[in-house]
């Protein structure tokens, strides 16, 4: 990704995560960004260009924090892959709590806004896919609708023990806690399947 659109959307996501997507402003962004609206426009023909794009980005900077290791680090053990790309979703950091606000805007928003919607439901499919696909190495005799269904169970937790968290209901450490005990249970019932 070029370098100015990357500025335009790590300052999407910020105004997005601040003021949510009603509150996002052509105008207030091109300023954000240290941008022209033109250039904005450009890269992104349109509001709904920027808040597609915008999701996108925040899937991708999610998938790197959650994902990226250092190369010279021991791989982990399935279990412990699984237990680090949910729980770094929890992280007290600027960027966590930025895409995490940005992305729960973003869900708040698609209540209204079919195309948003259709792609909100695409990145959680894939979400969904993905946790499920991690489950799977932890208990791999599990049945893959089982293991769907945990994917969707524990992503959901996720979102919901992000947004209390975020917004002062719950200590951070609480929601990772929780999270963990989720995970725990999970796999309890996929064993069991």
């Amino acid at each position: 990704m070029a370098p100015r659109t990357t500025q335009i959307l790590e300052a999407a996501a910020r105004l997005i995560a601040r003021r949510g997507v009603r509150g996002l402003r052509v105008e207030e962004l091109a300023a954000e960004a240290g941008v022209s609206t033109g250039l904005i426009y450009y890269h992104f023909k349109d509001r709904t260009g920027i808040l597609r794009h915008t999701l996108e980005f925040i899937n991708d900077r999610a998938e790197r924090y959650t994902t990226d290791r250092d190369p010279d680090a021991l791989p982990l053990a399935p279990r412990e892959e699984l237990d680090e790309v949910l729980l770094l979703e929890l992280q007290d950091t600027v960027v966590v709590k930025e895409n995490s606000s940005a992305w729960g805007e973003l869900r708040a928003s698609a209540v209204f806004d079919e195309v948003l919607r259709e792609d909100l439901a695409r990145a959680t499919l894939v979400w969904v896919q993905e946790v499920a696909a991690l489950l799977g190495q932890v208990q791999p005799m599990a049945p893959a609708p089982a293991l769907a269904a945990a994917g969707e169970r524990l992503t959901a937790l996720l979102e919901g023990l992000s947004m209390r968290w975020l917004s002062g209901g719950l200590p951070v450490d609480r929601a990772r806690d929780l999270m963990r005990g989720a995970i725990d249970a999970e796999l309890t019932l996929l064993q069991d399947k």
